[in-house]
């Protein structure tokens, strides 16, 4: 079989770029006039979720910083729902692999899984909390804004804040409560959970993130509670005029290198890959791709290979390393059991690579539309096969940085050169 010659491109994104985090958490927050709505020594606890977000181990200290200037006692929380195999210690380990640490962040971690019922809903839903989180005297909600991998919101709430003061604190008992009514669950019955929570818990203020094409922190901007749910939805928008894509709509093979819980919460961005693999949901109109390959999974996933069901090949090294109790407690929280099927299991990446040619009908293996990328996160620099290069030199933000190149494997069948 010959294999398409292969070219490393490199797609230039324009967005803000914030260079002191530190300085800007500790203005937004006095802005907030967080000193005023402490008394000395108040415990407040900070939320800390598992996504893969950029600086956030000096987001949570900066803010830990900044509340102890305000006179505060702050600790930290893990906000993730049933990430971290549903357990305290898993957790906690979560957030030590994203740099979230005691000794870094310069405050305690209390992790548990324990909630409290705070109030419910109008229709009658019981809304939980974190243990901690209520005991505390207030709460900072710390969480980015972005485009959610599930589905598309008529009131543009998606992932940040609300989300984060909804299944965030409350655990796997309100995350798997609310994933029983399938997307319903998370699009219309989340906001109204979060309206609870934010109205029942001492929030002092919520730390929206927005992050760049770069995955870097473009905007941080601390809510009054009260407007949270209005100012949120204007973020979203900010955000989706952020966001990164692939830059062909029409692909026949998407080489993902490595999928991860730290790089999204399915593992792969849906909203990059193209699809949902939800059922009874329609899938995203493009891009349109015909095979996915995953390659490998993140250190920082801790097995949860959550995300493997949007690939249609993967590779042995990839299935050696899932964690299946960690990844099944997760998807069956979630209850889109799609996502963690596993796909057709190749020795190596070439062999999936090879697979994958062979069964794109039609195309001559030379001539095959290719894409690979390091994750869905890193879209800056990737690779694209020859046939690319006319619809790729046309676009004003991408630029071809190499030369075409036969694909080089090394002696295990994996790929030598990196994205």
């Amino acid at each position: 079989m010959k294999l398409p010659k292969m070219v490393k491109v490199r797609q230039m994104f324009h967005g803000p770029h914030i260079e002191n985090i530190e300085a800007a958490v500790f203005e937004q927050l006095e802005q907030a006039g967080i000193g005023l709505k402490l008394k000395p020594g108040a415990r407040v606890a900070v939320t800390a979720g598992s996504r893969g977000i950029a600086n956030i181990a000096l987001i949570i200290r900066s803010a830990v910083r900044a509340l102890k200037q305000a006179g505060a006692s702050p600790f930290i929380v893990p906000a993730m729902g049933s990430h971290g195999g549903a357990t305290a210690e898993g957790q906690t380990e979560v957030l030590h692999s994203l740099g979230v640490t005691e000794a870094y962040c310069e405050a305690p971690i209390l992790s548990s899984m324990d909630v409290v019922q705070i109030g419910e809903t109008e229709s009658g839903l019981p809304v939980y909390t974190d243990k901690y989180a209520w005991e505390a005297d207030a709460v900072l909600l710390v969480g980015r804004v972005k485009l959610h991998t599930d589905f598309k919101s008529p009131l543009q709430l998606e992932s940040g804040l609300m989300k984060m003061a909804a299944i965030g604190l409350g655990k796997h008992k309100q995350a798997l409560q609310l994933h029983s009514y399938g997307v319903k669950g998370i699009r219309d019955l989340m906001p109204l959970i979060g309206e609870v929570v934010l109205s029942k818990v001492n929030v002092l203020c919520g730390l929206a993130i927005v992050e760049n094409a770069f995955d870097q922190t473009a905007h941080l901007e601390a809510i009054p509670t009260d407007q949270i749910a209005k100012r949120e939805p204007e973020l979203l928008q900010l955000a989706a005029k952020l966001f990164p894509k692939l830059p062909v709509e029409d692909i026949d093979i998407l080489v993902v290198d490595e999928i991860g819980k730290n790089v999204s919460g399915t593992g792969m961005d849906t909203n990059i890959i193209g699809r949902l693999r939800i059922l009874g949901e329609e899938e995203p109109p493009s891009p349109r791709i015909k095979y996915v390959i995953a390659g490998d999974l993140s250190e920082e996933s801790h097995g949860n290979a959550l995300g493997i069901g949007l690939a249609d090949l993967t590779t042995k090294r990839l299935f050696d390393k899932i964690d299946f109790q960690k990844m099944n407690e997760n998807v069956i929280t979630s209850s889109f059991l799609t996502r963690a099927a596993i796909p057709i299991v190749l020795k190596n990446d070439q062999e999936a690579l090879e697979v994958a040619l062979r069964c794109n009908w039609g195309t001559e293996s030379s001539q095959a539309r290719i894409v690979r990328i390091h994750s869905t996160l890193h879209l800056e620099t990737m690779y694209v096969s020859e046939s690319l290069l006319p619809d790729i030199v046309s676009l004003p933000n991408v630029e071809v940085i190499g030369e075409p190149e036969e694909v080089a494997f090394d002696e295990t069948g994996n790929y030598v050169a990196k994205v």
